[in-house]
């Protein structure tokens, strides 16, 4: 009796992820609780993607809401920031443990890759091991970002540490915050001129430039108007940093005309709730609602620049 509405549904959802088909404006998961704190778009399988910060599993969103576990790994505590990696066919996710917020222990730091067109494991890599800051120091890797060449690099919002980490899966540390108490190292993006943008969450609305050639070099980029709240970063479309701000309700776009040594902020969206990171999709971006305070369920929410 139920196939003929399974049926239709899963007709539904094929039809709103078709290529070229447009997506809900608004996605309500279909349970609170998991938490997600990352989202990501699949464009050749026209899916959302999230994680958790309470189960680690990374979930396939369904158009009308529905969460189908993609990845379940046992050594997933807590995903984090996610991005895929659509040309070597991979999702690469933030591994962290977020009872270190409760002093719960040291935390974890590690980098989950993940087949994106199936969900096997293909690696874990241990980054705390190359941290530095030893066995009683608390880390937390937060989000994560590729390179053309293959290179991945995460934040740690505890060490304000960026890492890097091979195409062979060797982990190294490319750059620290020296003197950084406070900093809180969180959203992170690469540009193809050859460097990352971070942000910090406790930066006082700054961004920060870093040469992957050179990261002895990295600086703030002078902004227009600082990006207060900062959290997660994605490039739009035309090449504006989109910057989602998890305590003001809102995103900001800026636009740099001299390689990001400096940024006007060129247009801002705002929207009710809290939201953390967010997806370029379809000429818009997409943020993720976690509901951190609450049990009610995650959305998924278009917002447009």
């Amino acid at each position: 009796m139920n196939a003929k509405p399974a049926a239709l549904a899963l007709a539904l959802f094929v039809f709103a992820c078709a290529p070229g088909a447009p997506l809900p404006d608004r996605i309500v998961m279909e349970r609170g609780g998991l938490i997600p704190e990352g989202i990501e778009f699949d464009t050749a399988a026209r899916r959302f993607l999230t994680g958790s910060l309470v189960d680690g599993t990374i979930y396939e969103i369904g158009a009308d809401g529905a969460l189908t576990p993609f990845v379940t790994d046992p050594e997933l505590v807590s995903s984090i920031g996610i991005e895929a990696d659509e040309p070597r066919d991979r999702l690469l996710v933030a591994n962290s443990d977020r009872s270190v917020f409760g002093g719960q222990g040291p935390g974890i730091a590690k980098l989950g890759v993940y087949r994106l067109s199936t969900g096997e494991r293909i690696a874990m890599v241990d980054l705390g091991a190359v941290s530095g800051v030893g066995d009683d120091g608390i880390v937390f890797t937060n989000d994560v970002t590729v390179a053309p060449d293959g290179d991945v690099y995460l934040t740690d919002t505890f060490t304000n540490v960026v890492y890097r980490v091979d195409p062979d899966y060797e982990a190294s540390v490319l750059y620290r915050f020296e003197s950084a108490t406070g900093l809180g190292l969180n959203g992170i993006v690469h540009h193809d001129q050859g460097f990352l943008i971070v942000v910090a969450i406790g930066g006082q609305g700054l961004l920060y430039k870093i040469p992957v050639d050179d990261p002895a070099a990295a600086r703030p980029i002078e902004l227009s108007q600082p990006a207060i709240g900062a959290d997660g970063l994605v490039w739009s479309a035309d090449g504006r940093l989109v910057v989602v701000s998890n305590s003001t309700g809102s995103v900001m776009a800026y636009a740099s005309a001299d390689g990001w040594d400096s940024a006007e902020l060129v247009g801002t969206a705002s929207f009710e709730g809290q939201a953390t990171t967010g997806a370029a999709v379809d000429g818009g971006v997409y943020v993720v609602q976690p509901h951190f305070g609450d049990a009610e369920p995650p959305v998924v929410l278009r917002v447009d620049l």
